[in-house]
Formats: C-alpha cells, structure tokens, sequence
C-alpha cells in the first residue's frame, strides 16, 4: 500500500466528479490579469490578443496568440478546498521537452501569513476536459481567508474555466491590478520549458515585484514585429521588457530596435523601456559558431542602445545576456530553453534593473514581498 502522503497526492490531482454542493465562479466575470485589450472583441475570452490583430501581426504570432501564457485570476476564500474546472483548447497536453504540468497546467500560489506568494499546488491533466482539486492553506489549524493567485496554462488556450468552492465558505472575486510589467520575446517569454506556470521569469518576476504581468511571447516569432509592438502600445504599462534575441539576428538586431522604441516612445512617452540581450546557449562555451553569434548579437543591440541614449531617449533601461541563466551551464533544458533553475537566475537578474526603471516612473508602488 502506498505511504498516505502519496494517496494524499494522486487524490489531490485525480480528475474527480463536481460536487453538487459548491459554488461555482465563472472566470470570465472575474479580473483575470494579463488578459489585454480587455474591451476589444476575441475570438476567445481567454485569447491574448483581440480579434482585429489578425489582420495586422504574422500569422504565426496570432495563432500563438490562442494561448493563455501568462494569465493570472486573484481570489480570496476561507474553503478547506478549491476545485478548479477548465476546458483546453488543444487536446495536445505536453511536449516533448516540456511537461504537461508547464503547457497545459494551471498553477495555484497563495499568501503566506506575512504576504508572500507561497507555491500550493499544481493540475496535472491527462485530457482536454480537466478538473482538479486543490488542497487550501492552514495555518495554526485554521483556515483563514486567504489570497489565492492561479495562472494559467502557458503553452494551451483555455475555452471556459470556473473555480469552485463549498456553498458554506467564503469566495471574493479580487480585480485586476493596473499598470502591468509586458514582456515581449520568444519562446522563452512564452515559458519553455517550465515545468509549471508559476516558475516562468515573468511569473516569478510578477511575485517578487507584486505587479501584475501581460506575457506576449511567443514561440520562434517573437522578432520586434511592428504589428505587435504597436499593440503593446495599447497597454499602460509600468515597463516594457523586450526579449526578442533569441529568434533575431544582428542585422534584424538592427534594423528593428530603434522603431521599435521610437515607437513606443511615440505613444507612451514616459514609461521605462528596457532591452535584454539573448541569453547565451548554456553549451555555447564548446561550440565558438554558438558563442560568436551571442557576441554579435549582443553588439547590435547594445550598439542601438547607445545610439538611443545619445540622440537623448529618456527612460531606456539595458540588461546583458551573458549570465542570464548562470555561468555553470545548467540552466537550460535543450542548451536553449531555461529549465526552472534557470528561470530563477533569469528573474533573479531581471529584477534589479526592473526596479530601476519603476523607481523612475512613479506613481506605480512596488514593495517586497511580506513588508
């Protein structure tokens, strides 16, 4: 017989039957962050960018765009449990360097007693159909009403999701908060190969910093598009973050970044702006082609940014490549894609320069986690 922590688990994820005495919340009737464009029309509620942007990015970009990467819904409940129902909109659950957990999961965080977001569970699905019981938090022997934050999956679209808790227990709806971080990049953005959505950089970044997140990464496509970056221009963010090496080339490189900021700068004058280099193949060190492309792509990039800063571009921020998922090479999955361990190093490298560029666009309010 197996230990009971281990029957707790295979309970915990198992794809029960709804239980006819809960309360079941629509998440479309709530304030899901990282859902953009709120009031323009979708093909789908839970699809990253509105309808009429089709006609306007690389299909490419748009059809990854029906995914939900970086989605985030805020509740407060006092339940002894919390069953989360969604349905996916491929039935294609995992990859083969990313698990099912990370693509088609949804991830539930809640705060600590001293306000930190603290890890609780994870979905594991097996079908496009799921439903998953979570276990809540206990502090003291009690259960209090507590703030619960649940991401989406990263690399699948939703159709519907409902959260449900015991018709007895107490349930609030918590509204979206302003001023997002966005991101724009590749895969990496998009969180491959994280091995859930909470341990993606911006999700991470998003706890450390208590900012809500727009993820807009998307795999193999994310190349500085006019299209998307005027879409981002959209957004009343508290910093842009463009993370787009990784699928560009020098000359790309630069050819790109200086419209891209100009035109952000166009429409959002004042809010930071800051340019990341790619990060470096974590086996690059034994492959010199790896490493001399890292090199010129880092130098178009900073070569652009310097021109930035002396035709006297105010609020540009720059964040260097070469240590972003260490300097051991075991931050990767496939050399490429950050593993978990690397998605920390990568937040733990962002955050500095972040909380530069928003001490100098007052009036968003950062504090630390459990102050």
């Amino acid at each position: 017989m197996l230990p009971p922590f281990l029957l707790w688990g295979l309970v915990s994820f198992a794809q029960t039957a709804p239980q006819p005495d809960l309360a079941r919340y629509d998440v479309q009737k709530m304030g899901v962050e990282g859902r953009a464009f709120a009031e323009e029309e979708r093909l789908r509620f839970f699809d990253r960018f509105p309808k009429n942007a089709e006609k306007t990015i690389p299909e490419a970009v748009w059809n990854l765009s029906r995914d939900s990467a970086g989605m985030f819904v805020r509740f407060r409940t006092d339940s002894k449990t919390i069953q989360v129902k969604y349905r996916l909109r491929s039935p294609s659950l995992a990859m083969p360097h990313m698990p099912a957990t990370g693509k088609s999961g949804v991830d539930l965080y809640a705060r600590d007693d001293q306000g930190k977001w603290r890890w609780v569970m994870v979905s594991v699905p097996t079908a496009q159909d799921v439903l998953a019981d979570f276990p809540s938090v206990r502090t003291d022997d009690a259960h209090q009403n507590r703030e619960y934050g649940l991401y989406f999956p990263l690399y699948n679209g939703v159709e519907t999701m409902e959260i449900s808790v015991p018709k007895s227990a107490k349930f609030e709806a918590l509204l979206a908060r302003e001023k997002p971080l966005v991101f724009y990049g590749t895969s990496i953005t998009h969180g491959a190969c994280a091995s859930r959505p909470g341990m993606v950089h911006t999700a991470i970044l998003g706890r450390m910093l208590d900012l809500p997140v727009v993820n807009l990464g998307f795999s193999g496509s994310g190349r500085m598009d006019p299209g998307v970056v005027d879409l981002m221009a959209k957004i009343d963010a508290s910093v842009y973050i463009i993370d787009c090496l990784p699928n560009m080339g020098p000359d790309l490189v630069k050819e790109r970044t200086l419209p891209l900021v100009m035109a952000l700068r166009k429409v959002r004058p004042t809010t930071p702006i800051l340019l990341v280099e790619d990060r470096v193949f974590t086996n690059a060190w034994g492959n010199p082609a790896k490493s001399a492309f890292h090199k010129a792509n880092h130098a178009a990039l900073l070569a652009a940014f310097n021109h930035l800063k002396a035709q006297g571009v105010k609020g540009i921020f720059y964040l260097e490549g070469n240590s972003l998922l260490g300097n051991d090479s075991e931050g990767a999955t496939d050399a490429s894609h950050p593993n978990d361990l690397g998605f920390m190093r990568q937040a733990e490298a962002f955050e500095p320069v972040i909380r530069k560029a928003l001490s100098m666009a007052p009036p968003v309010k950062v504090r630390r986690l459990g102050k």
